[in-house]
């Protein structure tokens, strides 16, 4: 019994740490999918984050009830607390199962999303949202190019705006700390040349296995506490069982 309230407090402590943690990855997951929305065409991928994020805002009352039962022990704060912990559990699976599901999913769709909009761009001072998109994950992500710079010189659009013999890519190619660059292929050293879509699947991968990683630990933390107050409840039993 008193390593059930010891595990229980010391639970209770993690708990608080542990929503930070899991807002963080839930945040990282939202912010991601706002940044690069015209690659991600799946308006569901935002939800294992917004998961994440109220199972964070639950953790932290679950944490104060857990940590009040390991100093005094009352019926109504041991039910409550397996209920929040039910909870927290039905939130953290479907996270880890939504980010797992969308991570599959997407990584199989970036490719034909990207090549679209990188084969549609048609200048960089264009106003269209595919082009601000890909002006935009070009400058964020330091790349070009779908798979690499020489995609721009593959495509129908690589002449928007030079002759052939000019060979080119968007300025949004080039690197911050040359600003007299103009895209100019015969000067490589003031452009990004590793591509986006291998940068983005990275980023997708590290955001939906990072929230995978969290939801399954807490998941197993969480069974560890409810086994805790499990033991507080036998040696002092409810016997209205309405409360639960």
């Amino acid at each position: 019994r008193n390593f059930a309230r010891c595990q229980l407090m010391f639970l209770g402590f993690l708990f608080w740490g542990s929503a930070a943690a899991l807002a963080f990855g839930g945040f990282f997951v939202i912010l991601m999918c706002k940044n690069y929305k015209y690659f991600f065409q799946e308006s569901f991928l935002p939800l294992p984050g917004w998961l994440a994020v109220v199972a964070a805002l639950v953790l932290l009352p679950t944490g104060v009830l857990a940590v009040s039962i390991s100093a005094k022990s009352s019926r109504y704060q041991q039910g409550a607390l397996m209920h929040l912990l039910l909870i927290l559990l039905c939130l953290q699976v479907s996270s880890a199962v939504l980010a797992q599901f969308y991570s599959i999913r997407m990584t199989s769709e970036l490719k034909s999303t990207m090549s679209h909009l990188f084969y549609q761009y048609n200048g960089t001072y264009s106003e269209a949202p595919g082009n601000r998109a890909v002006d935009a994950v070009q400058k964020m992500l330091q790349c070009c190019g779908v798979q690499n710079y020489t995609d721009w010189l593959k495509s129908a659009a690589a002449s928007w705006s030079l002759p052939a013999e000019k060979a080119h890519v968007p300025r949004s190619c080039c690197k911050e700390k040359y600003s007299d660059c103009r895209g100019d292929l015969r000067q490589l050293e003031q452009l990004f040349q590793e591509g986006c879509l291998r940068k983005l699947e990275d980023w997708l991968h590290f955001a939906t296995h990072y929230l995978f990683c969290c939801c399954t630990v807490l998941s197993v933390l969480e069974l560890l506490a409810g086994a805790s107050n499990g033991i507080l409840m036998r040696h002092r039993p409810f016997h209205d069982l309405r409360i639960l």
